[in-house]
């Protein structure tokens, strides 16, 4: 067989070849931009010569601190098309931990959006390795700055349109750069490959994961800078998929409106942006039965929202899991075909799960005891192993720590069904052991969610004299339900459904939940604001 290299420019060619035509729509300060794929490839050719032109070599670092917009699209193929790797940095992270990012990966230019210029000209002393800063304006000109910047627009039209991408490039040389989100410790770098980008893509255009292709509107709302908004920006250029990018502050209403206008047939987004979406489009109307699917990570989500879409709005909800490490999809939640033949309630516990194993990619499952049975029933760690999974953290010695014999331990315990699909109960971290059993406070969440009054719910582990630990769960209530719902009545509720040791000591009803920078419970910070609250009562 041909020894043909799997490449990110490989990708862009492809669509400058078949689908010049089609679009890319991209919310701005200044309204919708609109570009075809021949304008924007030109675009990433003048700016990848612009990259080398300023003295960008091929293996160094070229970061992005940006919204979902059409520019940034054009750094992630620009980038890699000079053999660069580009580095998408959390723009939610704070201000050390970007500085500890942006010098861990030696990042020799930023590419940013100018709302976070003032935020670099307060850390750019910090940032020894950073020589220049080119800044994704909207605007004519740029506002006054000490930092050696230069204009987006203005710069790249120096640059040539037909500008050569890097010819030799092998398939395992790094394309990207991404790090953890950092619940614990420093975030911690995953490098990927041309070759795992490309495989990665390749899985989520297969019929029964996302099954993206050409005759899609795909919108990734889940941030660019985070896991390369799950490799859709990417698999949507190479397969010549019309993209609409919601730009910065994106609110329920751009969503709603955005899905109604450009007839989006398949989004992307966390629990949480979903539960404030089924929000809006009750408050208002939208035609939003454009949706062929939801596509739906970060967490679990709960089984009463999978039922409204499904039910009300006969939008199919699909749950995926991964991580940072994964590229991230290894898992989609689909039905085999002899399940549509079940009632409504089974395909929903089936949704309700995180799914089965993309092909490609491997796992294990490992109990107390060794390998689990997959009887839905005994839980253990989920390791993984596929080609778009990573072998190592980027210079970082906690990786023997996560990679151990070639396997990735997540750090998520899951059970497994007869049918292989798998259902994250809770975080190791996070599993709460009272008087010697396990109760997954995944499962409390989801519950609680489902009562009508319940906006938002997070469950943890508070120590505990006689029985180890005790889940606590903490409550955000939909705002005409405040005053009114008790936590009497939830825990009614629960003991419905639970064993009467599995029901929380107490619901704490709060204003708001701490959240990681991609939407997660922020568990740690959690425990310590109610333990703080038990201490001072």
């Amino acid at each position: 067989m041909m020894n043909v290299q799997l490449t990110v420019p490989s990708m862009m060619e492809r669509a400058e070849k078949l689908f010049g035509k089609k679009e890319v729509v991209s919310k701005s300060s200044k309204g919708i931009q609109r570009l075809t794929y021949n304008q924007l490839i030109k675009r990433t050719r003048q700016l990848s010569s612009m990259l080398e032109r300023i003295g960008v070599k091929r293996g160094e670092r070229v970061g992005t601190f940006a919204w979902n917009h059409h520019k940034h699209l054009e750094a992630y193929f620009a980038v890699p098309g000079i053999g660069a790797v580009l580095h998408t940095i959390n723009i939610r992270l704070d201000s050390e931990q970007i500085v500890y990012i942006i010098n861990h990966a030696r990042d020799k230019v930023i590419l940013l959006d100018e709302c976070f210029l003032p935020l670099f000209e307060s850390i750019h002393q910090k940032l020894p390795h950073v020589e220049a800063y080119i800044i994704m304006s909207d605007e004519d000109k740029l506002p006054e700055t000490d930092l050696p910047v230069y204009h987006y627009e203005n710069w790249i039209q120096q640059g040539h349109a037909s500008h050569s991408f890097v010819q030799d490039l092998n398939e395992e040389e790094p394309a990207g750069l991404c790090y953890t989100s950092a619940t614990t410790g420093e975030p911690k770098g995953v490098v990927y490959s041309h070759r795992a980008i490309y495989l990665h893509c390749m899985a989520l255009g297969l019929a029964d994961s996302a099954g993206l292709s050409e005759a899609d509107t795909a919108m990734p709302i889940v941030p660019m800078f985070h896991v390369n908004a799950w490799g859709i920006p990417f698999a949507a250029v190479w397969f010549g998929t019309k993209l609409v990018l919601p730009g910065a502050f994106c609110t329920s209403e751009t969503i709603a409106s955005l899905i109604e206008q450009e007839k989006v047939t398949l989004a992307a987004a966390v629990p949480t942006v979903w539960l404030n979406f089924l929000q809006e489009i009750e408050k208002r109307p939208y035609a939003v039965d454009s949706l062929r699917a939801i596509l739906c990570g970060g967490s679990a989500a709960p089984k009463s929202v999978i039922r409204e879409f499904q039910e009300k709005y006969q939008i199919e909800f699909m749950h995926a899991y991964g991580m940072t490490e994964t590229s991230p999809v290894v898992t989609v939640s689909r039905l085999k075909s002899y399940q549509y033949s079940e009632d409504f309630e089974y395909q929903l516990n089936v949704k309700a799960k995180q799914g089965f194993l993309v092909p490609g990619v491997e796992m294990k499952v490992i109990g107390q005891n060794g390998e689990i049975a997959w009887d839905g029933v005994e839980m253990g760690e989920l390791l993984l192993k596929g080609p778009w999974v990573a072998s190592e953290y980027y210079k970082d010695k906690r990786t023997e720590d996560t990679f151990k014999d070639g396997w990735l331990y997540t750090g998520d315990i899951v059970t497994v069904d007869e049918e292989g699909t798998i259902k994250i109960v809770d975080r190791t971290k996070d599993l709460i052991k009272s008087g010697g059993e396990w109760i997954s406070s995944v499962d409390l969440e989801n519950a609680l969610i489902a009562h009508e009054a319940v906006f938002e719910a997070c469950v943890i582990a508070v120590p505990h004299k006689m029985w180890q630990e005790r889940p606590i769960a903490c409550v955000v209530l939909k705002d005409a339900y405040k005053g009114i719902v008790s936590s009497e009545e939830l825990l009614e509720f629960l003991a419905l459904q639970f064993a009467k040791w599995w029901l929380p000591d107490d619901i704490l009803f709060m204003d708001e939940i701490p959240k990681t920078t991609v939407g997660k419970f922020l568990k740690r910070t959690l425990r310590e604001q109610v333990l703080n609250h038990y201490q001072k009562g």
